[in-house]
């Protein structure tokens, strides 16, 4: 039972009431929040994204179940009043100031707490077209499986009648993730059994290309039909389409069980293997949460970043004319990477040493310490207890600034951390105590001299060196720097740069047109372009990657309102708790580090020549500086950590994996390794136990004299302490 509320608390409610009524302060009802929102035809998830929250959060507020705080609050009741100013409620005519009759209050009451979608009854907000969810799960018995226990009946006797009806009756797809991006195109997932009863092989006998062969009758059938596929062909994951009608798409997505579309790796050995409606309700959180998936972790994550980040929005002209124009804060068309931050293979590295001074290495540190530098204390412990960084690589997008232009090449700069880039410059003056990993090499051996870092490296051994109390100077020999146009400015005048012309200009290299696919792009929007740009291009990925997360841990029990210990506990059988959910977790996961690893996809195809482009180079989202950046972040993070519990607490790592770090201990749990006070408060600027991106979890534990065994073998016990081998396990 609720607790009672006493007369002064209640009267203090009242007060609060009552002041904001008086301030206009109150929100308007959940009905005009609906209504506002939907006539300015804004999706959840773009306020959501506007007001840094989650779309379970708006869908709250909408159905009046809870209402924002804080921040939240002043900026969504700005949102609404000014929304309101746009579309006014209209006057009510003198025959409509009746009390309304019992027949309209029922969709009134309706509106104010939507039921689950159903075929003939969408939520609130949701197009007509996509109101059975954003897929189906075809399996072998005329049916297809939807989320919410939708069932459809399917009479598509081939794949080309498939198409057709998904796209003129299944009515699934989802509404675009921003105002100015696109709907994610209708999935249909196939079993087995459908494969079977479309006639597809079980098995696909090209192992390389992994695409069915032109002369199969399933692409007859479709070219016959008038579909077409994209370059990829006929493979795992599918696109038939035609040419679009207008605005609107003909494309219909296709995912093949058998032919192994759900990599292992992200969803489970087993995902595959479900029941159909257990496969919808597994795919549909996913795209419910992060988006629909339209391949692995990797190409799934990286559609998520210009889902959240489309390239251009429309404006309009001087001249009353509507036109494409760069969105701001996203990246409006391909550019080359930096020479230090190009892959081995890529035209711009040619001639380059590829070690440290030639070369930007930020990677994931993976080291483990000298067997020799153990004490006899910690000899004497009986335990190795890992402990594992909540998506490392998530936190660190949190607010990264990083360059969306053109790099500037700057000789003998002074280094400023607001400036994203890469920076050569020499670090291994800085001394750490050698139990210690060193952040500067991705083997935590000491820098032999001057090596490419990306900004936030540079930054931290700025701090280091202030934390340490040692005498020295960041003082980079050269970099390449992606400023905003303000900071652009500031370098001109300072180094006295000249800007070369824009790849697309008269005088650039043509060849870096080439590469870049710049030809497909018009001229005159190509010279409205802002050559130079930075800010925190991954923020709406994090916060909608962090919200999946975070929901899907709490569906499993895991909340952040937990105890350490209780934590713990939750931790050791979540997956247990909801297996489905469990493997969505997983693919959220696989989502955030296949979207780093992609940033930097190297060539593909068998026989590329090194020096030659390749098709990955003509994304937008290629880009390795992002992806230097990031992981760069993620490393200082953790080493700040690691160095605050050395210094504070005299606690000294034996391993670092990535993101798994294994000090020896009393007992088995973290809470026998990690200092917390009197009050149950952890070290301050230590690891924290808990659920959010970047707190920490228990990895696993093992003896100590297992780790000192594999140390003496130079094995890396991080690596292995939770039972098998963190990297062929995808960690």
């Amino acid at each position: 039972m609720a607790e009672k509320p006493t007369p002064g608390s209640a009267m203090t409610g009242v007060e609060a009431l009552l002041a904001a009524v008086a301030t206009g302060a109150v929100l308007p009802p959940p009905a005009e929040r609906i209504r506002l929102r939907e006539a300015a035809k804004l999706t959840k998830a773009a306020v959501a994204q506007a007001l840094g929250t989650r779309v379970a959060s708006i869908e709250a507020w909408e159905a009046g179940r809870s209402e924002p705080v804080g921040e939240r609050l002043e900026a969504y009741r700005a949102l609404l009043a000014g929304l309101a100013e746009h579309y006014p409620l209209p006057t009510p005519s003198p025959q409509t100031l009746t009390m309304p009759t019992a027949a309209a209050v029922q969709p009134q009451a309706a509106q104010q707490n939507p039921s689950p979608a159903s075929p003939t009854q969408p939520h609130p907000g949701t197009q007509p077209q996509f109101s059975n969810g954003p897929l189906l799960v075809l399996d072998g018995d005329d049916h297809a499986y939807g989320i919410g226990g939708l069932v459809l009946d399917c009479p598509a006797t081939s794949v080309a009648d498939l198409v057709a009806w998904t796209l003129a009756e299944a009515r699934i797809g989802s509404e675009r993730l921003h105002p100015s991006g696109r709907d994610s195109d209708p999935l249909v997932v196939l079993t087995a059994a459908a494969v079977a009863r479309f006639g597809l092989p079980e098995r696909l006998a090209d192992r390389v290309g992994l695409r069915l062969e032109d002369k199969h009758p399933v692409i007859k059938q479709l070219t016959k039909a008038n579909w077409q596929l994209t370059k990829r062909g006929f493979g795992p994951w599918a696109r038939v389409y035609r040419p679009a009608e207008g605005n609107k798409r003909l494309c219909v997505q296709l995912a093949i069980l058998p032919w192994d579309a759900l990599d292992t790796r992200a969803w489970g050995e087993h995902a595959h293997e479900l029941p159909a409606p257990e496969l919808a309700r597994m795919l549909g959180t996913f795209a419910t949460r992060v988006i629909t998936p339209i391949g692995g972790g990797a190409a799934t994550g990286i559609e998520l970043m210009t889902a959240l980040r489309p390239p251009t929005h429309a404006v309009r002209d001087a001249s009353g004319t509507w036109r494409s124009a760069a969105l701001p804060g996203s990246i409006p068309v391909p550019v080359d990477p930096a020479p230090p931050e190009a892959t081995p293979e890529h035209p711009l590295a040619a001639g380059r040493s590829d070690g440290p001074a030639g070369a930007l290495e930020e990677e994931s540190l993976a080291w483990f310490r000298d067997p020799e530098l153990l004490t006899d204390a910690e000899c004497a412990l009986p335990f190795a207890v890992g402990i594992d960084v909540n998506t490392a690589y998530l936190a660190a997008a949190s607010r990264l600034r990083v360059g969306l232009g053109e790099a500037v090449h700057v000789d003998r700069p002074v280094f400023d951390k607001k400036l994203a880039g890469s920076w050569l410059v020499d670090l291994a003056a800085l001394h750490l105590d050698p139990r210690l990993p060193n952040p500067f090499t991705p083997t935590g051996e000491p820098p032999t001299g001057a090596a490419w870092y990306a900004t936030p490296t540079v930054a931290y051994a700025a701090e280091l060196a202030g934390l340490l109390g040692q005498p020295f100077t960041v003082q980079p020999l050269e970099a390449w720097l992606r400023p905003d146009a303000a900071q652009l400015r500031d370098l001109v005048a300072a180094y006295r740069l000249r800007i070369p012309p824009a790849p697309w200009e008269n005088g650039a290299d043509p060849a870096a047109a080439e590469r870049l696919g710049l030809d497909a792009y018009r001229p005159e929007y190509l010279n409205t372009l802002p050559r130079f740009a930075a800010g925190p291009y991954l923020d709406p990925w994090y916060n909608r990657l962090r919200a999946a997360y975070l929901d899907t841990m709490a569906d499993l029990g895991v909340t952040p309102d937990l105890t350490p210990a209780d934590y713990l506990a939750a931790m050791q059988h979540h997956k247990d708790t909801d297996p489905t959910l469990a493997a969505v977790l997983s693919a959220i996961k696989a989502t955030v580090k296949g979207g780093v690893g992609k940033l930097r996809e190297r060539p593909q195809q068998r026989g590329t020549a090194r020096g030659t482009a390749w098709p990955a180079l003509r994304r937008t989202t290629w880009n390795p500086h992002i992806r230097g950046t990031l992981i760069a972040t993620a490393n200082a993070n953790n080493h700040r950590k690691i160095m605050n519990l050395a210094l504070k607490a005299d606690l000294y790592p034996l391993a670092v994996n990535v993101d798994c770090v294994l000090y020896a201990s009393t007992g088995p749990s973290p809470l026998d390794v990690l200092p917390y006070d009197a009050a149950g408060k952890p070290l301050p600027g230590g690891f924290r136990l808990g659920v959010s991106p970047g707190m920490v979890k228990h990895e696993g534990t093992r003896e100590l004299v297992w780790a000192a065994q594999l140390m003496d073998e130079s094995r890396n016990p991080a690596r292995l302490v939770k039972g098998g081998d963190a990297f062929w396990d995808g960690e």
